[in-house]
């Protein structure tokens, strides 16, 4: 009668003929998709989410001081709205991002011509970067009030 423990087992279960595991296989692969491509995954999402609910919105008036696009790599609209709310007291200043060409165009045109303006914006907060804008304050809309 031959022990069934003993000597050398031609069995499938044995550690001499099965293969690597997946892990050992897939090394790189999975090492690539835990370091780059979920904080990857998760920046997307926390940044689509932050740009897309709104915290608050609103409208504030004045007077432009500035307008500069600025970034090396993003380019964003940044300026300043002077807020006088009456003749001879201290201004308070609003700082705001534009992302859209065409709405720094108007505010462009009208802080040339110094006349009073309207800003209708957003306010996002938690926004991951700074390439989206420099502030929590996006205008969405602009009126020139003559």
């Amino acid at each position: 009668m031959a022990n069934s423990t003993s000597g050398s087992s031609s069995s499938p279960n044995s550690s001499s003929t099965r293969s690597p595991s997946f892990f050992r296989r897939h090394w790189g692969k999975l090492t690539f998709t835990t370091l780059i491509l979920v904080p990857a995954l998760i920046f997307t999402i926390w940044a689509g989410a932050t740009m897309t609910f709104t915290y608050s919105s609103g409208e504030r008036s004045g007077f432009l001081q500035k307008l500069s696009q600025k970034g090396w790599v993003c380019k964003t609209w940044e300026g300043e709205l002077a807020m006088v709310n009456m003749p001879g007291a201290m201004s308070q200043m609003f700082n705001f991002s534009v992302r859209n060409d065409s709405i720094a165009g108007v505010i462009n045109e009208a802080m040339v011509q110094n006349h009073r303006v309207v800003l209708t914006y957003k306010q996002h907060v938690g926004v991951p970067t700074s390439c989206f804008g420099e502030t929590q304050y996006f205008v969405s809309g602009v009126k020139v009030i003559q």
